[in-house]
Order: structure tokens, then C-alpha cells, then sequence
């Protein structure tokens, strides 16, 4: 009787563990998270957003409507129809270093949920060994007896495993999958910002080419104007002084020239890299207003739904769920801690014989760890713990108020910039037709030279005020697709940005 209940112990044991394990599986200590509820707000700004902006003539002069509730496109650059810019996207996301290095970090993410995963199942390792060993008699009193000589044979799997009783473990697996939401939206924050810089660095590069192609001609007129009035100053029309003011325009007018020349060629090599290539070796195309078609209709998410959309937003509400389970881990680390080893094999010193009943050999041990004094380490940082929840939830505070703030700015700037547009195209219009008349009358006479100086200054700064104006909506209207999230929800496949990852590795 005796014999069996032996014979059968391991086995009782391991049930017992089993059913234990079930009754406190759904056992952890420490708050469960849950998502900060979005601000309770029906607008983005103060006052009152237009339907639409105001009109004005000439390119990129478009009203704007703006679209409460629309969703935003994934590929909101094609709005643009720029197929070079499309292009340029396309060769950034495949090349981009950036964009590579936030793949392998959550992929790296992955694994170290894996890891943590593996710790709620018992490690099982084998253990096999052959020895040969000589022992002397003499230790057990044989002193005349000969050398004992053997071999002995030795195989056994060994199981250890930490009982999760108040769920330190589960925390510890919740921090895991948290941190890979984080690495998840870090990703998908540098996709939005690869793009929109990419954009916004392609309108800067067309601005900039549009005020040096203005400041190049406004050259020519100025030179083939100078080479008129000496002209004049052989025949005594014109007066010297006349004609060293047209040359100091003249080379006033040359030197804001070098100057845009170079921040081209930053812009450009800014682009480069940006796409992944060497400055040297990228080939890229060229940019210009022209090319560019200004969005009609600006989809403008609702306030609530911004906290969902923007990824910064997401990493830091991960951030903060990842404080929320250290509470639990510091909270479980202050109880009990549960550990079993065992182990099963056989030992002989006869290899025919090894699987012998008689050579069988097992153990199974139980170990309590109850923390009674560790100076207050324990309590310390348990406290740290919630101090850091605390912190990370003032950080996701202010980072969805600048989630707001950049939402705002720019649907104002975007009101402002169509404002500004309207009155640069006016005064470049005006500018023109004054210019124009200027030259008509100091031709024949009717106003002095001074006239026509202030004229062509004034017509340059009001051109140039143009383009920049005209730059600034296309800037200013990608920057508002990025303020919004960038649409990275509606990419195709949905698996490159899945919204919740942890859902996705439920059945590691």
C-alpha cells in the first residue's frame, strides 16, 4: 500500500499544482490599465473655423474646404498629383535608415514579448551523463581491499517553475506587450514624419526655385535697363548719378541671389538623405509650383477621434501603460514568491539495465520566499513605481495638448495663409501694372529715374512675396495632414501598422 501511494506521488503532486494554477490564474495584483478618455471638446480653435478659405487669382489660388469627419487618405500626398513626388516617397519608404532602424526595434520588441511569454510555462532541460570513476577503498574502511573501478550512467529531465499566485509574471508580460505597442507607433511616427518631410522638403525646393527664377529675370531686366541708360549717359539724356543708382539695384538685386542659390542646394541635399542616398549619387528630380496642385478638400478629423489618429499620442498612452503594470510588479515583488523544481531520470552503473525500475529516481521540491526586512527596498520602489505612473501620465497630458495645439495652428495658418495669398497676388498684380506704366513715362519723360527705381523694387519683393505665399499653403496643408495622423490607419496591407499589436501576439 505503502509502495503504490510512493509509486504514485509525482503524479498527485502535479495535479495539485495544475489546479492550483487554474484557481489563481485570473490572480494579479496592481491596477489594470485603462485608456485615458480623449478631451471633451467639439473644435480645434477658439473661434469658429470658415467651410472655406478665400479665392485669389493665379495658381495655388484655390478656395479650401474643410471636411468635419472626413477620414484622411493613407497616401495623402497624391492629392498633390505630383508623380516625381509620389515617386520620391515610394524610393524614401524602401531606403530611409530611419524608417529601417523602427522596423528592426519592433521587431526586437516582438521577441522580448516572446521572452516574456515563455516565463508562465515550466523550463524543462535534460541532463545526460557518463562517467567512469575510481574510488579507493580505504575510504570505507577496507584497507586491503583492491581500487573500486565503474562506470556510471546518469540521465534526467529537470523541470523548474515559478507559480504566478499574484501575477508578477502577467505584469511582467503586459509591460512586454506595451512596450511593443510603443515601438509599434514609434514606427508609425517615423513614417509620418519621413513623408510629410519629404513633402514639405519637395515644396520648399519648388519655392526656392520659383524666387530664384523671379530674382533671374528681374536681373536681365535690370542689366539689359543698365545698358540702356549708359546708352543715354553717352547721348547726356541721363545724368551719372542715374546711372550708379541702377547699377547699386542692379547689384543689390545680385546678391539675394547666392543666398537662395544655397538653401536650394541644402533643401536638395536634405532630400537626399531623407530618401536614402548620398547627396552625390541621388539623382533627384527637380520641383516647381507649377507641378503642384493645391488640395481642394482638407478632411479635418474630429476632436475625438484625434488621440486614436495621432501616433505620438498613442506611443506615449503605451508609455504610460507600461508604468501602470511596474505598479503590479512592485506590488507582486512585496508577497510570496512561489517556486517548484523537479526532477526525473535514472542513475546506474549497468548501461544493459539502465531503464530498470530499480535505477528510477526523482525529487520534486517547493519553495516560499516571503520578503520580511529588506530596509524598505521593497516599499521604495513600489513608490517609485507610482511616481513614474504619475509622471508618464502628465507626459500623455501634454503630449495630446500639443496634439491640439499643432491641429489648431495649423487650420489657422491655413485660414491665414489663403488671406495672404490673396493680398501678395494684389500686390504683385498692382506692383506690375505700376511698373509697367513707370517705364511707359520715364521713357518719355514724364517721371524721373527715382520713380522707376522704387517701381521695380517694389514689383520684385511683391513677386517674390507671391511664390513664398503660394509655398506656404502647399506647406502649410501638408503639415495639416501630418498634425492629423497622416492616415497611416487606412495603409494597405493593414498589417504594415495594425492598431493594436498586442492583439496580434494573444496567442504567442
Amino acid at each position: 500500500m505503502n509502495n503504490k501511494f510512493v509509486k504514485n506521488t509525482p503524479l498527485q503532486i502535479l495535479l495539485i499544482f495544475v489546479c492550483w494554477c487554474l484557481v489563481l490564474a485570473g490572480c494579479a495584483v496592481g491596477p489594470d490599465f485603462e485608456s485615458p478618455k480623449p478631451p471633451e471638446t467639439q473644435s480645434y480653435t477658439e473661434l469658429p473655423i470658415p467651410e472655406k478659405t478665400v479665392k485669389s487669382k493665379g495658381p495655388g489660388g484655390e478656395s479650401q474646404y474643410f471636411i468635419s469627419g472626413a477620414d484622411i487618405p493613407a497616401e495623402w500626398w497624391h492629392l498633390f498629383h505630383s508623380k516625381c513626388l509620389n515617386e520620391l516617397i515610394e524610393r524614401g519608404l524602401k531606403n530611409s535608415p530611419n524608417l529601417q532602424a523602427a522596423q528592426a526595434a519592433l521587431r526586437q520588441a516582438e521577441q522580448n514579448l516572446n521572452v516574456s511569454v515563455a516565463s508562465l510555462f515550466p523550463f524543462l532541460s535534460a541532463q545526460p551523463s557518463l562517467s567512469r570513476q575510481r574510488f579507493s577503498t580505504d575510504i570505507f574502511g577496507l584497507t586491503n581491499a583492491p581500487p573500486l573501478t565503474f562506470n556510471l550512467y546518469n540521465a534526467t529531465v529537470n523541470v523548474s517553475y515559478t507559480l504566478d499566485v499574484f501575477g508578477a509574471i502577467r505584469r511582467q508580460i503586459e509591460v512586454s506587450e506595451a512596450q511593443l505597442d510603443y515601438q509599434n507607433f514609434e514606427l508609425v511616427a517615423t513614417y509620418l514624419t519621413l513623408t510629410s518631410n519629404i513633402v514639405t522638403a519637395a515644396i520648399t525646393e519648388a519655392s526656392l526655385r520659383g524666387q530664384i527664377n523671379a530674382t533671374e529675370e528681374l536681373i536681365i531686366s535690370e542689366e539689359k535697363q543698365l545698358e540702356l541708360m549708359n546708352k543715354k549717359l553717352n547721348l547726356g539724356a541721363v545724368s551719372r548719378l542715374d546711372v550708379l543708382a541702377q547699377q547699386s539695384l542692379l547689384d543689390q538685386m545680385r546678391a539675394t541671389l547666392p543666398p537662395l542659390v544655397n538653401q536650394l542646394s541644402l533643401t536638395r541635399h536634405a532630400l537626399a538623405v531623407l530618401v536614402g542616398d548620398l547627396p552625390s549619387e541621388s539623382h533627384l528630380p527637380e520641383f516647381n509650383l507649377e507641378d503642384l496642385e493645391l488640395p481642394s478638400e482638407l478632411p479635418v478629423s474630429l476632436p475625438s477621434s484625434l488621440v486614436q489618429q495621432r501616433p505620438d499620442v498613442r506611443a506615449a498612452e503605451a508609455l504610460l501603460h507600461v508604468a501602470s503594470a511596474q505598479i503590479g510588479i512592485a506590488t507582486a515583488n512585496m508577497l510570496p514568491q512561489f517556486n517548484f523544481t523537479g526532477s526525473y531520470g535514472w542513475i546506474t552503473n549497468e548501461a544493459q539495465s539502465f531503464f530498470d525500475p530499480r535505477h528510477n529516481i526523482w525529487n520534486i521540491i517547493g519553495t516560499l520566499v516571503q520578503p520580511i526586512f529588506q530596509g524598505g527596498a521593497l516599499l521604495g520602489k513600489k513608490r517609485a513605481a507610482v511616481a513614474a505612473f504619475e509622471q508618464a501620465f502628465a507626459q500623455y497630458r501634454q503630449t495630446v495638448l500639443q496634439a491640439f495645439q499643432n491641429v489648431a495652428d495649423t487650420l489657422r495658418a491655413l485660414e491665414i495663409d489663403a488671406h495672404q495669398l490673396q493680398i501678395q497676388t494684389d500686390a504683385e498684380t498692382s506692383a506690375r501694372a505700376t511698373l509697367s506704366l513707370t517705364q511707359t513715362q520715364y521713357n518719355v519723360g514724364a517721371v524721373g529715374y527715382l520713380n522707376l527705381l522704387n517701381a521695380e523694387s517694389q514689383y520684385q519683393q511683391a513677386r517674390i512675396g507671391r511664390i513664398r505665399a503660394q509655398a506656404a499653403r502647399y506647406a502649410d496643408t501638408a503639415a495639416l495632414f501630418q498634425s492629423l495622423g497622416g492616415g497611416w490607419w487606412n495603409r494597405k496591407p493593414p498589417c504594415a501598422f495594425p492598431e493594436n499589436t498586442t492583439a496580434t501576439t494573444g496567442g504567442l
